[in-house]
């Protein structure tokens, strides 16, 4: 509450969600200034919030999750774009410059991935991904 307030949020409503996965987020609507206008909202369309919160965070797990599930192992956006890179034979210095980041900071993502899927290189890495879905791959 104190950091809220360090924010200039005063007051608010917390939508906690709990989905399948076990995944918990929250969905907070705030407010700079405590109006009865404010909660008198909240009261009158608190299960429309929640419905909201609940539809926001459906949508926002599958847009995160959009593509980068490689055998149940989530993968950043940018661990795929380097092992797609590697599988096409680039080295980390060589990814890098395609991306526009450091050799150093595509070696990380690239064997970030390879760690997360549980394999000794990054081909074999590459292999999986490619293995379990193919429209990532192309």
């Amino acid at each position: 509450m104190d950091e809220a307030t360090q924010f200039g949020i005063h007051c608010g409503f917390t939508i906690p969600i709990h989905d399948s996965t076990g995944t918990f987020a929250a969905l907070t609507f705030a407010s700079d200034e405590r109006r009865p206008l404010f909660f008198r909202l909240i009261d009158r369309y608190d299960r429309v919030l929640q419905l909201i919160a609940i539809l926001f965070h459906l949508h926002a797990s599958r847009k995160l999750a959009d593509g980068r599930i490689v055998d149940g192992v989530a993968l950043s956006r940018r661990e795929i774009e380097c092992l797609k890179w590697a599988a096409r034979g680039k080295t980390a210095w060589e990814i890098g410059r395609i991306l526009g980041i450091s050799r150093h900071t595509a070696a990380y993502h690239r064997d970030n991935a390879r760690k997360k899927l549980g394999v000794k290189t990054a081909i074999q890495a590459a292999i999986r991904l490619a293995l379990s879905k193919p429209s990532l791959f192309t």
